[in-house]
């Protein structure tokens, strides 16, 4: 079993000048077949590359210098240097790009900016900051609760543009339309399209 331990690290170690770079599990499995370099990982597996933990209970590692992370069962991810927890069924990460795609029952919690998100599919840009959510959209902050089929989540601007039968309840208030786009910081609603709601007063 040691020398297998050692073959695995070599393996992995090809891609180690890009990043600091590091994994472990209960088992690893690798091959270099066809010129395609994979490792497996299973069993309370786990992966810290840059700035990005994941864990989950299967993790492949491919591509020449390991660039292409595919995490499934139980994934977590928390994106250290903005303070963000990943959570879904499976997670894609593409550590050249910078981009995580969620699959399954995924959540995004922006904890810096106390934003809590959930969609069937949610691909995060780490360079560019935005997320893209879509199917059962659900976003929570403080005294917003908002719903939609798709939404864009820019959290440099603190924006969320939402479309797709799209609701915002904003304590007692409701609002609906073909468009809608809430200002996180300052809690603005502007809405376009066929515009409907519901505003109670005395709060």
């Amino acid at each position: 079993m040691k020398p297998f331990w050692i073959a695995a690290c070599l393996f992995c170690a090809a891609g180690l000048f890009a990043d600091t770079f590091s994994f472990k599990a209960d088992r690893v499995s690798g091959s270099r077949a066809s010129g395609r370099q994979m490792l497996v990982l299973t069993g309370n597996a786990e992966v810290h590359s840059d700035t990005i933990r994941l864990r989950a209970d299967r993790i492949e590692i491919q591509g020449k210098d390991n660039e292409f992370i595919d995490c499934s069962g139980n994934v977590w991810g928390f994106e250290e240097d903005k303070n963000i927890i990943f959570q879904s069924d499976r997670i894609r990460y593409d550590r050249t790009l910078k981009i995580a795609r969620l699959e399954g029952n995924a959540t995004l919690e922006d904890r810096a900016n106390e934003v809590a998100a959930k969609g069937r599919f949610i691909e995060y840009n780490d360079k560019t900051e935005i997320a893209v959510l879509q199917v059962a959209v659900r976003l929570f902050k403080e005294n917003i609760v908002c719903r939609s089929e798709y939404a864009v989540y820019r959290r440099k601007e603190k924006l969320l543009d939402l479309s797709g039968f799209p609701v915002v309840f904003k304590k007692s208030d409701e609002f609906r339309a073909e468009r809608i786009r809430v200002d996180l910081d300052t809690e603005d609603v502007t809405m376009e399209g066929t515009v409907s709601g519901s505003i109670k007063g005395g709060d």
